[in-house]
């Protein structure tokens, strides 16, 4: 760029920078006019705040209310769920199957705890060679005496 260019681009943008000055000095002030036209607003009641509140879709609760809705809540969630669930199931036992077969079966079908508990238990009564071969209706809710006493002689 020549010099002569370069003063003309330097005048240009005083002459901007002056106008946008002046305009923004001698400029409306429109801010503090806004300022001064502040709206009064009065206090409202509590039941005007309620039921303002209440036409626009809230719920409003006093305190104690609220307290006494937080600590039912709080007594539903230690209620333990007494609806237990009982699972049945068909087990049927074939020639070969031992008495750990059948726990693992027990065990998978949510009829038993343990497998290993169960065929402990099948060993030390001594009913382990008394399988029975068949089909036998099985719920969760039979003791393990039952079981035995339905699966072996």
């Amino acid at each position: 760029m020549k010099a002569e260019k370069m003063r003309s681009f330097a005048a240009g943008l005083m002459i901007a920078a002056g106008l946008c000055g002046a305009v923004y000095y001698l400029g409306s002030d429109e801010t503090t006019t806004a300022t001064e036209n502040k709206t009064v607003t009065s206090k409202m009641s509590e039941d005007e705040m309620i039921s303002l509140l209440a036409s626009k879709g809230f719920v409003v609760h006093t305190e104690e209310e609220w307290n006494k809705q937080l600590a039912a809540e709080k007594e539903a969630e230690k209620k333990p769920n007494e609806e237990k669930v009982v699972y049945r199931t068909v087990l049927t036992v074939t020639l070969g199957m031992t008495s750990i077969d059948v726990g693992k079966a027990l065990e998978k079908a949510h009829i038993i705890k343990s497998a290993k508990e169960f065929f402990n238990e099948v060993e030390k009564r001594g009913v382990s060679t008394k399988l029975r071969p068949g089909s036998y209706d099985l719920e969760s809710g039979m003791t393990e005496d039952q079981i035995i006493k339905t699966i072996f002689k």
